[in-house]
């Protein structure tokens, strides 16, 4: 290659190179900033609580026996619908029928020891009659230490008579004692209700049931008409919440189907209280509050324990002004506009009055080719949208993203609008 055909390429080169930086230069240099912006519009909002459970009938009883044994019969299985009275299974009763066997002796016994002492006292009654009369027509015939031991021997008798009767009580009570064990190696349905669950099989033996025993549990029985989703909700979410507010309810073992339900129960204290929370590590100490949801005709296909989703509606809002969420952000105070219907002096007043607070929430209203910020007040939260309570107008119109822009944007900047954000699905524009 010639000398001169390089220099002609180095200059070509150079001319290229400085095109380049010049034109990089120029567009980083610009003082507008890319944004989208939306109209300040009116949208049905709703406001949603999202909280995951499981689902439960209203009434369950865990059935334990009261009572150690064999068992000997069991007539139901896991499925079976029983009526309150139905027998579910027995325990061999054969120590407990000679126990009553024993216990109805000794009743018997007490009686015949009842009869021999109202014998022995009315004996002794006997006595202390002659011994006074002998006395009364001579005093010489009956001494009065034989008539003082007379007396004695009266009261002993009467006070052993009455003994007897008190132990014919204890053993009429022993007896139906023994009566009750017996009774109970019968286990009766108490509700009407779905055996949901069967720990025991025929053979096994019954222990008396404890809460710190699990094999205790012999089954559960379900009232499946009236079923619940309970969820656990965190501390923020509750006090959104009232009795009565209506759920959408998503069940995961029925992914196509819709379930509706109210809000019936919302509980007081946390699901792990405070003292427990110190030995848990601070990733899991989040405080949460069971909320029962009742289900609206809930179909017989339902189970127990089947995980849940709630969607709970803590309020309405029909034809509110609104705005894109990502449009809200945080400013200082410096930054602020005055509202619409407020004064400079109204709002240095107020400025006054809330020295604790240096960040407000505001948006950007477009005016021109400018973004000014401007405090505004919300109200619920929607799927998308905020309610704007004060500080905007219908039609004005505010940056709504991207977010990155509108973390950087400050009051007064030049801005260059690219584009209208899309009404989001399931919150559209009235």
């Amino acid at each position: 290659m010639s000398k001169k055909r390089k220099i002609v390429l180095l200059v070509l080169a150079v001319v290229v190179l400085g095109t380049i930086i010049i034109a990089a230069v120029k567009s980083g240099s610009g003082s507008d900033v890319a944004v989208r912006v939306e109209p300040v519009t009116r949208r049905d909002l709703v406001a949603i609580v999202r909280a995951s459970g499981w689902v439960r009938p209203h009434r369950a009883v865990d059935v334990q026996s009261d009572i150690m044994g064999r068992v000997t019969e069991l007539r139901v299985k896991e499925g079976d619908t029983v009526k309150r009275g139905d027998v579910l299974l027995r325990i061999d009763p054969s120590q407990y029928e000679a126990a009553v066997a024993q216990a109805r002796a000794g009743v018997s016994a007490a009686r015949a020891r009842e009869a021999q002492s109202r014998a022995n006292q009315l004996q002794a009654d006997q006595a202390l009659s002659r011994a006074q009369e002998m006395r009364q027509r001579d005093s010489t015939l009956v001494s009065p230490q034989a008539l003082e031991e007379a007396e004695t021997q009266a009261r002993v008798q009467a006070a052993l008579e009455e003994a007897a009767k008190f132990g014919i009580e204890q053993a009429v009570a022993a007896r139906r004692q023994s009566e009750d064990q017996l009774s109970k190696t019968v286990i009766r349905a108490p509700i009407d209700g779905v055996i949901t669950r069967l720990n025991v099989e025929e053979g096994e033996t019954a222990v008396i049931g404890t809460m710190a025993n699990p094999r205790s549990l012999l089954l559960t029985i379900s009232d499946m008409n009236v079923m619940e989703t309970v969820v656990r909700v965190d501390e923020t979410d509750v006090p959104d919440i009232q009795l009565g507010d209506s759920a959408k309810i998503l069940i995961d073992a029925f992914p196509k189907r819709e379930f509706v339900g109210r809000v019936t129960e919302i509980a007081h204290s946390s699901v792990v209280p405070p003292e427990d929370r110190t030995a848990i590590s601070s990733q899991s100490s989040a405080v949460d509050f069971e909320v029962v949801l009742t289900l609206d005709h809930p179909p017989t296909i339902l189970r127990p324990d089947l995980s849940a989703t709630a969607e709970i509606v803590t309020a309405v809002r029909p034809k509110a002004l609104s705005i894109p969420i990502i449009a809200l952000t945080v400013r200082e105070k410096k930054d602020l506009e005055p509202m619409p219907q407020e004064t400079p002096e109204a709002q240095a007043a107020a400025d006054a009055l809330d020295l604790s607070n240096q960040d407000v929430e505001g948006v950007f209203i477009v005016h021109g080719n400018k973004a000014t910020f401007t405090r505004v007040k919300v109200g619920i939260t929607g799927q998308e949208q905020f309610e704007v309570l004060d500080g905007l107008a219908e039609g004005d119109t505010v940056v709504a993203g991207p977010y990155e822009a509108i973390r950087n944007l400050t009051n007064g900047k030049t801005i260059r609008i690219t584009g209208q954000a899309a009404a989001p699905a399931g919150e559209g524009a009235s």
